[in-house]
């Protein structure tokens, strides 16, 4: 016997469909209504009706074989055979995280076709896969920020059990694996939630869709469901964290916030399993309050994406100065982004016209995680240019020791170690042709004040733009591309082998005229020429510095100043 429960606390009448059968539900207490049956067992499809309205999936489906639209199906998680019973993470201290979309990352697109990739990214020394989001979402392909069934994998990856499978085999490889979640708004497509219950408000919005009711009537269940899945994934599937988009835009004024519940849920779960999870956020509100413990009246969170890092860093090599990067673009900001975490700590942000952001106390520079690209930073771009476009290799060397030798826990997009060619473009399946229409008049509006850009932008519809998205892993026996693979390896491995590169003391000295900047780690030092000249950088006396690596075979130490070309960069070893 299954006992099927289902949230309608408005409802008059709720009934359970099986293949053409009707079987009636019983209210219990809070608008739950359930019924025990025999007829439901794994693999089972079903739907629901409320008040003769219908058929719908169920809002907690956990599998939608037929998109969106079609009927649930009914999943017994515990037949699975999982073999990472000794499975404990790395500490997120040491983590190098590699952010990958399913659909673009091979050319199958699929969870399977993920594993056949994993000794590659464990030998280039990653430590954490994220998947971008992966709950069902409308049509075959799609970023998944716009998912309707939460609980559900989607059913073109392969769905549960090849999702499970592809988690099983990162563990047994050694690679923790992060799920990106969205818990701020819901997609249009295929969003039945408001047929059962008002899991939306009226009183905030987001620019993507109806707001989540956290802190309204009936809110209590509404809570529950979203803090129940994030246990799902954690639990039945064995991710060993959450990555929780915008969370910026989750608007509560409960007592206990939202994300303060859902850390506590998680370190009970934490507890019950004998297991580590993490939680990472994304936010732009520049909130040290975010990951603070709750100690010290904050949420608990465990760490933070740090856009301040990635803005001062892409705005100062790209030059770029429209939308927010006019609030950056002076190696200034990337000193202060990398000596105290956010560079908008209480300033004054031209790009808002307001005072932003507070400056981080009682946190770890190990809760910020720090980035050149990730899928927002490309894909929001009107052609999907990643910075493998945009800067010469000589940059890209830079930056990628800025941000894996950084303090900050380090995230690469897939891709980015070889400088793939291919863009990262936005894109969606619609089968409403008016949803279809208004994504993409969506699309140009964003960038109407870019000359000649709109009307040239790739319509997200159509599936050249999806294809155009995919890996082009045939680059890597090119040239080019295995000489910026090696580079991201060495980095890597020098963060990996060398103690103090995982530690948070970090000094920074830079000279805002001549464009240098020194930082200094424990025994390591990295110096950076962003100049269009060679230049001799001072550095410490009575000391000697071994080179370790560097991006030019003509730097040199000597007489207490390091010789360095234009645009290169350089890591030593200091020896007392």
């Amino acid at each position: 016997m299954v006992k099927m429960k289902v949230w309608a606390p408005k409802a008059q009448k709720v009934v359970l469909s099986i293949d053409g059968r009707f079987i009636n539900l019983s209210e219990d207490n809070h608008g739950w209504w359930s019924v025990e049956t025999s007829e439901i067992c794994h693999g089972t499809t079903y739907s629901f009706f409320v008040d003769d309205q219908g058929p719908f999936p169920d809002p907690r489906s956990p599998y939608q074989p037929k998109g969106v639209h079609g009927p649930s199906q009914w999943i017994n998680h515990a037949l699975f055979k999982w073999t990472d019973a000794d499975w404990a993470q790395p500490s997120i201290d040491s983590a190098i995280i590699y952010e990958l979309h399913v659909g673009t990352f091979s050319p199958e697109g699929t969870f399977a076709a993920v594993i056949k990739r994993l000794d590659y990214l464990k030998d280039l020394g990653i430590t954490h896969i994220e998947l971008m989001p992966v709950a069902e979402f409308p049509g075959k392909r799609g970023w998944g920020y716009d998912g309707v069934d939460l609980f559900a994998p989607h059913h073109d990856y392969g769905g549960p059990d090849a999702l499970k499978h592809l988690v099983n085999a990162c563990h047994e490889k050694g690679l923790a694996v992060l799920l990106d979640v969205v818990y701020n708004h819901l997609g249009p497509d295929g969003n039945y939630l408001s047929c059962f219950g008002p899991y939306f408000t009226q009183h905030y919005k987001t620019p993507w869709g109806d707001a989540i009711n956290f802190d309204g009537a009936y809110s209590d269940e509404i809570r529950r469901f979203f803090i129940d899945n994030a246990l799902m994934w954690l639990r039945d599937y064995h991710f060993d964290g959450l990555r929780i988009d915008a969370v910026h835009a989750i608007v509560d004024t409960s007592a206990i916030h939202f994300l303060e519940q859902l850390a506590a849920e998680v370190n009970a779960l934490e507890a019950k399993l004998n297991k580590k999870f993490v939680l990472i956020a994304e936010s732009d509100l520049n909130d040290p309050r975010l990951i603070r413990s709750v100690d010290l009246g904050g949420y608990g969170i465990n760490a933070q994406w740090n856009e301040d890092f990635h803005h001062a860093l892409h705005s100062l090599l790209t030059g770029e100065q429209q939308r927010y990067y006019v609030d950056f673009g002076k190696l200034g900001d990337l000193a202060k982004a990398l000596a105290q975490g956010f560079v908008y700590d209480g300033c004054y942000s031209r790009y808002r016209h307001r005072m932003h952001g507070r400056r981080l106390k009682n946190v770890s520079a190990h809760q910020l995680v720090g980035f050149i690209q990730n899928h927002d930073q490309i894909g929001n771009r009107a052609f999907g240019e990643r910075v493998g476009h945009l800067l010469p290799q000589e940059k890209l060397k830079i930056a990628a020791a800025l941000v894996i030798l950084s303090p900050f826990i380090p995230l690469l997009f897939q891709g980015e170690e070889w400088g793939v060619s291919s863009p990262f473009l936005y894109f969606c399946d619609h089968v409403d042709k008016k949803l279809q229409d208004a994504v993409y008049e969506g699309r140009k509006n964003e960038f109407k004040d870019f000359a000649n850009v709109s009307d040239k932008i790739p319509h997200p519809q159509a599936e050249e733009t999806f294809l155009q998205s995919k890996l082009k892993w045939e680059e890597l026996t090119e040239q080019k591309h295995a000489e910026l693979l090696e580079w991201y390896r060495r980095l890597i491995s020098l963060r990996r082998d060398h103690p103090d590169l995982r530690q948070e003391s970090t000094e920074i000295d830079f000279n805002e005229e001549k464009l240098w900047l020194r930082m200094k780690r424990g025994s390591i030092l990295l110096v950076c020429n962003f100049g269009e000249k060679a230049q001799s950088i001072p550095c410490q006396s009575a000391v000697k510095y071994r080179l370790l690596l560097s991006s030019s075979n003509t730097i040199r130490y000597q007489d207490n100043f390091i010789s360095i070309p234009s645009t290169a960069v350089a890591i030593f070893k200091i020896t007392i």
